[in-house]
This record gives structure tokens, C-alpha cells and sequence, in this order.
């Protein structure tokens, strides 16, 4: 059995606890600012779903452009990226505090503000997630992604009340020009971090193909769909208490701004006891099982919620959602990332963010137009009954265990001499491999070459086929089509030390002297690529 780790082990690195406390602190800003944002929205629009809207202003950007921020990850330095979309937030939050100071904001231009900070938040989390592991060993990574939560959370349990206290005191400005201030800790911290960038000979990814590369990736991935699918369920249903806690501060039980941040630093209190419990949790149950606890969880408090008219009662029921927001969302984090090679990483978090994101910017949008159709204690109820079907939903799309799989680079792939001076942009490259299998051995290699077109796929290539000679039986030949030259060694060195099991196992059952022959070949047309010219005449195909 492998030795536990510690759920703070990952502070042993100096890189991730440098950094780790820097987003502390701007996540203490950020938490000001939302309840700023939360509360300046009930005082200019009476619309309970203007101020849903606000949280799902901020989750819409992270929907709309994680995909091309996850290919941006994958693809440039992404201490520079963090670093860009650092600095955009802070000029951002600069310009909100001005016009919130000269009493300039309406309910739209309150919302348009909201949106450009969750644009640099989209920019931001993929690169920051996906730098985790580099900052810290595959072992320690669960460890990293739960101090990531809790550290969220520690702010979120006192910052929504220390924003609560200020907002009252001093206005929602002097909520905003202290998340101004609080861009420059991690902007100093990742000025300092000088992470090792890898060497390659091929060109970058154009946006477009990355994107692509990505989604093919995790589409021949089932236990990414299902993490990404339940993932989607979770925001949808779960984003009700969140987007409505300020009606309910309001409505329900009559409060103000301090009361509303006293309840997010309720539902934060309870998030930092679930990341504390989570190692201890995770070794006790299955991954599904605390997936539907925390479904589960949800829909009770949100029931309780929707009938309580105690702020305390309140603030006591909101410990448990906290506690399952990290549990199933950390979960859901370390899933795709241990799952996904390094290459990719970004991409599949950005899949996983967009999921997770449009359901709750989708989730704050319709709770908050049925609470006001029907009044917010209605609403919070349909949304428990809405999550007790996520719960039951596991039980046909379970989330997976986390896998012992090794998704480190096998580099055993040599770029082979050609006679050909070919260029990284030449292709499209056509590549054919010979097998001689036995007709005994033909159900196994069917099954294993089932396999390999899913890495071939998962990796990048297309048109994948595999065809048997009609002269020689024995004779099988895989053939796929990458763009160019540069996709075509760009995916192999994709494959990892996962996949060589069933490399290994093809290999086995090749009965030719030497292995696998390989013929790698390059498209080209007889006629000219343009079909649609126009001849003045007909041409002579006889000479």
C-alpha cells in the first residue's frame, strides 16, 4: 500500500506555497469585490435576476473561452499568460472602482465590468491549474488541488464578511479598489517563479489545430466525458444557493450586507473543513460515492435554506454545501488531471471549466428568473429536486477512481531520416504499418488494435483504418493521416508510458522476422488543387 500523504505536503515545495499564498491574498480581494459587486447590484436594480446575473457574469467568460484559453496553456509560457491576465484584471478592477467612486455604474455596466474580471479569470485558471503539476510531484497532486480549494476557502470564510463589514462602512468603491491592490501579490510571485520550459524543435500549434487536438483528446477519454457530464450537473444544480444567497440575506431574513457576507463565510467555513477532511474522505469512499454526498448535501441545504427565516439557522445549514462544493469540485479537478498527459492538461481542464462553469453561469440565470417568477424559497426548492437527479445520474455515469496509470512522455520515438527534405509544414504525411498475425491470434489483435485507434485518435492522427490483404490473410496494415509533417512527430511523442502495454502487445503477436515494417508517405494530387478552373476552351486529354 502506498504511503499517505500528507494534505500538506505540497508546502514543502517553495515554488507552489510562494504562489499559493500570493492567490490567498488576491483571492481575498476577489471576495470583496463579489460581495461589492452583489450588493451594489440590489441597491440599483430591483430585479432578483439582475442579481443572480452577477455571479453568472463572472462564470460566463470562463465558459465562453476556457477552450481557448486551455490551447493557449498548452501552447505558450504559461507563467506569461498568468501574468498578462493578472495585470488585465487589475487595470479592470482600477477602472470598476473609478466609476463605482464617481457614482458612474448602472446595472449593465456593473455586469459588463463583472464580465471583463471573469475574462481574465478564464485567461488565468487554465495556465494556474495546469502549472500545478509542475510545481509539484504527480503524488503530492491531489494534495495541491485540495490546498488549492482550501486556500479559496479560507478567504471565502472570512473574506465575504470582512467585504460585508466594508461594503456598509465605506461603499462598494472601497470594496473594489482593494481587490485592485490585491493583483500585485501574485503578480510579484510569478514574476519570481522561474519554471523549467521544456526544448522542442516543432512549431507551435496554431490555435485552431490545438482546440482541435484537444477535443479529439477528450472525446476518445470516457472518464473525462464522465467527469465533464456530471461535472455540468453539479453547476447547473448546486450554482442556486450561490447566485440567490443575497435575496436570501435580504428577503428571507431580512438582513444586509453583513449578513450576506456572514453567509458566504459560512458556506467558506464549511469548505475549508471539506478540503481538511478530504484526504481521510477519499481513502473511506469511492470517488462516485462522494460525488453523490455531495449532490446530496446540496439539495438538503438548499431545501432548509429556502424555509429559514434565522440568519444563524442559515449560517449553520450553509457549512454542509461548503463542504461539498470543494469535495466534488476538487475531485472533479484532480480526475482530469490525472488523467491527462502533460501536453494536453490545459486543454482538458479548460473542457472541464467550460462544463462546469456554463452550468452554473447557466444555473445563477434560471434560478434566478424562477425566483422571481416564483419567489426565491420556490426556487431553492425545484434546485434540491434538481440535484437529487445529479445524484441519481451516478448511478449510469459513475465518476471513475483515480488511475495508477502513468501518463509521463515514453520518449522512445526517434524522428526517422528521410531522402526527402521535408518541411515541418509539409503533409498531409500518410503512415502505413504491416503486421503478419495468425489467424489464431487475429481476435486478440482486433481487440488490441481497438486500443491503438483510440490513442491514435485521442493522440491526434485521423482517418485511422486498419484493412487486410485479400491475397495474404495474414497481412493486416494500420494507416492514419496527420496535416503535416510536424503533427505527424508531434504525435508520436504524445504517447506515454501507459500506452506501450498495448504497443508491446501488437508487437508480441507480429510473427514477421523483423518488426512492424513502416511506410510513411506523402499526399500529392495529379491535378491542381483548385477544382473550379474555369478552361476557355476544352482541354485536349488526348496529348
Amino acid at each position: 500500500m502506498p504511503d499517505r500523504v500528507s494534505p500538506l505536503a505540497p508546502f514543502g515545495h517553495e515554488t507552489f506555497r510562494n504562489i499559493w499564498v500570493a492567490s490567498l491574498a488576491s483571492n481575498f480581494g476577489g471576495l470583496i469585490q463579489a460581495v461589492g459587486a452583489a450588493w451594489m447590484m440590489t441597491s440599483i436594480s430591483d430585479s432578483e435576476n439582475m442579481v443572480a446575473l452577477v455571479q453568472a457574469s463572472t462564470a460566463l467568460p470562463i465558459m465562453l473561452f476556457s477552450l481557448v484559453s486551455g490551447a493557449l496553456a498548452d501552447s505558450f509560457n504559461r507563467r506569461r499568460l498568468m501574468i498578462t491576465a493578472q495585470c488585465f484584471m487589475l487595470a479592470v478592477s482600477a477602472l470598476l472602482t473609478l466609476f463605482a467612486h464617481f457614482e458612474l455604474l448602472t446595472p449593465w455596466l456593473l455586469l459588463a465590468f463583472t464580465f471583463l474580471i471573469g475574462c481574465g479569470t478564464a485567461l488565468n485558471n487554465p495556465s494556474w491549474q495546469a502549472s500545478v503539476g509542475d510545481m509539484v510531484p504527480r503524488d503530492v497532486l491531489p494534495a495541491a488541488v485540495s490546498l488549492n480549494s482550501m486556500g479559496f476557502n479560507i478567504t471565502r470564510s472570512l473574506g465575504p464578511a470582512l467585504g460585508g463589514a466594508i461594503v456598509a462602512a465605506a461603499g462598494a468603491a472601497a470594496a473594489f479598489a482593494i481587490n485592485t491592490v490585491s493583483y500585485f501579490a501574485p503578480i510579484t510571485a510569478l514574476l519570481r517563479w522561474k519554471p523549467d520550459i521544456p526544448n522542442t524543435t516543432l512549431p507551435r500549434e496554431t490555435l485552431g489545430r490545438a482546440i482541435s487536438a484537444g477535443f479529439g483528446y477528450v472525446a476518445m477519454s470516457p472518464n473525462i466525458l464522465n467527469v465533464l457530464f456530471r461535472g455540468l450537473l453539479f453547476g447547473l444544480s448546486a450554482s442556486a444557493i450561490l447566485a440567490l444567497m443575497p435575496i436570501v440575506a435580504r428577503d428571507l431574513v431580512s438582513g444586509g450586507p453583513l449578513t450576506y457576507g456572514v453567509m458566504l463565510g459560512a458556506f467558506g467555513v464549511g469548505a475549508i473543513g471539506g478540503a481538511l477532511m478530504n484526504t481521510r474522505i477519499r481513502e473511506v469512499l469511492s470517488s462516485e460515492a462522494i460525488v453523490r454526498l455531495s449532490f446530496l448535501g446540496f439539495a438538503a441545504s438548499a431545501a432548509v435554506a429556502g424555509l429559514s427565516t434565522s440568519t444563524w439557522l442559515t449560517c449553520l445549514v450553509l457549512l454542509v454545501p461548503g463542504a461539498c462544493w470543494v469535495l466534488a469540485l476538487s475531485l472533479f479537478n484532480t480526475t482530469v488531471q490525472l488523467s491527462t498527459p502533460r501536453w494536453v492538461v490545459g486543454r482538458a481542464l479548460s473542457f472541464y471549466q467550460t462544463a462546469t462553469f456554463g452550468g452554473i453561469a447557466l444555473g445563477s440565470w434560471v434560478w434566478g428568473l424562477v425566483a422571481e417568477a416564483s419567489g426565491v424559497s420556490m426556487a431553492l426548492t425545484i434546485s434540491s429536486l434538481v440535484m437529487l437527479v445529479g445524484a441519481a445520474v451516478g448511478l449510469r455515469v459513475p465518476v471513475p477512481q483515480f488511475g495508477a496509470v502513468d501518463l509521463d512522455p515514453l520518449n522512445r520515438f526517434n524522428e526517422p531520416l528521410l531522402k526527402f527534405d521535408l518541411q515541418p509544414r509539409s503533409g498531409p504525411i500518410v503512415s502505413l504499418i504491416d503486421y503478419t498475425i495468425a489467424a489464431e491470434d487475429v481476435p486478440e489483435f482486433l481487440a488490441l488494435m481497438s486500443g491503438r485507434r483510440r490513442v491514435r485518435i485521442r493522440d491526434g492522427a485521423r482517418q485511422w483504418a486498419l484493412m487486410r490483404d485479400l491475397e495474404h490473410p495474414e497481412i493486416w496494415t494500420e494507416t492514419y493521416h496527420t496535416a503535416t509533417w510536424a503533427d505527424y512527430v508531434r504525435h508520436n511523442q504524445r504517447r506515454t508510458k501507459a500506452d506501450q502495454e498495448i504497443w508491446d502487445g501488437i508487437r508480441r503477436l507480429h510473427r514477421g522476422d523483423d518488426g512492424p515494417r513502416v511506410h510513411r508517405m506523402i499526399e500529392r494530387q495529379t491535378i491542381p488543387p483548385k477544382s473550379d478552373i474555369i478552361y476557355k476552351s476544352p482541354p485536349d486529354l488526348h496529348h
